[in-house]
């Protein structure tokens, strides 16, 4: 549905592209989430799981960074994770204020058995795009994440 506002023709376009883009959104992680639940996983557990997954130990900042979760999301999430046996937290040696996590072999395990099911799931969402939908909405996406992380309102 697009918006009822009665801006100027650019703010209409504008914000009715806004609710588009934020419906597919939610919508894309309402079905993702669905299936993360049933092994147990919220999207940010999923998201450091994966992360620290391809990229080896990193401190709680970077994995923070990673999934873009604030510092006090992401020390539930990592608390969470230890919980459940799938990740350890150690002090940083160079920095005793900062933890390492570090994937636990029953994480490792976890992991990948859920990423082939779960990459084969957004596969499915996005089959309704073509090759060159795919790279243009990949390079729109970046351009509008760009701006808007540099963005500072007037």
């Amino acid at each position: 549905m697009p918006t009822h506002y009665k801006g100027s023709p650019s703010e209409i376009a504008t914000l009715d592209a806004f609710i588009k883009l934020t419906r597919a959104s939610n919508t894309l992680h309402h079905q993702l989430s669905r299936n993360l639940a049933e092994h147990h996983l919220t999207e940010s557990q999923f998201g450091v799981l994966e992360a620290l997954y391809y990229l080896g130990p990193l401190n709680q900042r970077s994995l923070g960074e990673k999934i873009l979760k604030s510092g006090g999301n992401i020390t539930m999430v990592i608390v969470n994770l230890e919980k459940q046996g799938w990740v350890t937290k150690t002090k940083d040696q160079k920095d005793k204020r900062s933890h390492t996590i570090t994937l636990t072999e029953e994480g490792r395990h976890l992991i990948k058995e859920v990423f082939p099911g779960h990459i084969h799931r957004i596969s499915e969402l996005f089959s309704c795009l073509n090759d060159d939908e795919l790279i243009e909405l990949s390079v729109i996406c970046k351009k509008l994440g760009i701006f808007a992380s540099q963005w500072t309102a007037k």
